[in-house]
């Protein structure tokens, strides 16, 4: 192992990495909140501001997964049509296999330069998480509890709030509602033979209604859907972890359109605005992405165009400022302690480092898998009530 490859696996070196990340994630969020007083007299102007604070936050997460894990995001899609990302707002359909996807979605983003603008339809309890939930919440984002009686009337008057929005956005959209597990699967395919729907073999049946009422509230403002499938060389299972051990991955993103030409763009007006027609829709469209998924697993590639997108220098930028204004307050400290010879002091900044570890592990859990989101099997168990 080399010297570089060690420091980025040692527990200090992500101790640093998530101290940098919470406490200007924590000043940015206060930044924020005195942004407020700007909504009453200049909304768009308070909209741009919290695009890049919000950048400020979100592209450290992506300098993780660009510059300290030196992760490989190749994009598999029509020259042609590369030149609008970018340019245009979109409706971006991911699938959700990975406990990285949502940072390969940001990469996306990064590359394009609409990170600080992306949105994404989240479930509420992440509006109360610190940092990032509380960013989205200056951003707009569309929160749901994931009980729709209860969502449809906020997700539209959410939505339609974007209409007006002065920076080009995409809208980030996990259609089927939570990441894919064995379990999961088993009951969505039951549901789907409930419903008479084709069975998918790598997906779970897509949650139509939030794609509908996305794609009638943005009509007009949206120009394209990308639907994008996300997967990684040689059965790599990356975790957020690996990544914070500079883990090097291989993502493969290819951005296709749903009808058999290779078009990465589908203009919005393809998409049927009625909503059981728009659900036929994409119930076609995921059962084409798995069969697709099916010719990915075959092969190991996608037939299109690789293109890899040059790595932007700001994430690292950003990520280093923060990091020579915060280290050496904190270098500081330590040293004054270490030169004072309390026991008690000494004894305090290591139980803050302990609740610091704790609290790492704790956001990190949030992403894995085996931890993740119970939606699915909540479904189900009150189906069988």
């Amino acid at each position: 192992m080399d010297v570089v490859a060690f420091l980025k696996s040692q527990f200090i070196c992500h101790l640093l990495i998530c101290y940098i990340f919470i406490v200007s994630g924590l000043i940015i969020n206060f930044i924020q909140l005195f942004t407020l007083i700007l909504w009453p007299i200049n909304k768009q102007l308070f909209r741009r501001i919290n695009c890049r604070l919000a950048y400020c936050i979100s592209s450290q997460m992506v300098m993780l997964l660009e510059w300290w894990s030196g992760t490989n995001c190749t994009l598999y899609t029509d020259p042609e049509s590369y030149h609008k990302y970018g340019k245009e707002n979109a409706i971006v359909i991911l699938n959700h296999n990975f406990e990285i996807d949502f940072l390969c979605g940001w990469n996306f983003c990064e590359r394009f330069g609409v990170l600080g603008s992306s949105k994404v339809l989240a479930k509420k309890e992440l509006s109360y998480m610190p940092i990032i939930g509380w960013m989205w919440y200056f951003l707009e984002i569309v929160f749901c509890k994931r009980k729709w009686e209860e969502d449809r009337k906020t997700v539209i008057q959410k939505l339609l709030n974007l209409r007006d929005y002065p920076e080009n956005f995409w809208f980030l959209i996990h259609c089927e509602g939570t990441r894919f597990t064995e379990q999961k699967h088993q009951i969505s395919m039951q549901v789907a033979e409930a419903k008479g729907l084709p069975k998918l073999k790598y997906h779970l049946l897509p949650r139509t209604k939030g794609f509908a009422v996305t794609v009638q509230c943005l009509r007009n403002v949206v120009s394209a859907v990308y639907d994008s499938t996300l997967n990684f060389r040689n059965n790599e299972n990356p975790t957020l972890l690996g990544v914070l051990n500079g883990k090097k991955y291989h993502a493969d993103l290819y951005v296709r359109q749903v009808i058999h030409i290779l078009v990465p763009r589908i203009p919005l007006e393809e998409v049927p605005e009625d909503e059981q027609e728009c659900s036929n829709w994409l119930h076609k469209l995921y059962q084409e992405k798995d069969a697709f998924q099916e010719e990915y697993y075959r092969t190991g590639t996608y037939p299109a165009v690789p293109i890899v997108p040059p790595r932007r220098p700001w994430t690292l930028l950003n990520w280093l400022f923060w990091a020579l204004l915060l280290l050496y307050p904190l270098f500081k400290l330590l040293i004054n302690m270490i030169n004072s010879g309390s026991s008690l002091t000494l004894a305090s900044f290591a139980f803050v480092i302990v609740m610091a570890s704790v609290g790492v592990r704790w956001m990190i859990g949030v992403t894995e898998i085996n931890k993740g989101s119970t939606y699915g099997n909540n479904d189900n168990k009150q189906k069988q009530k």
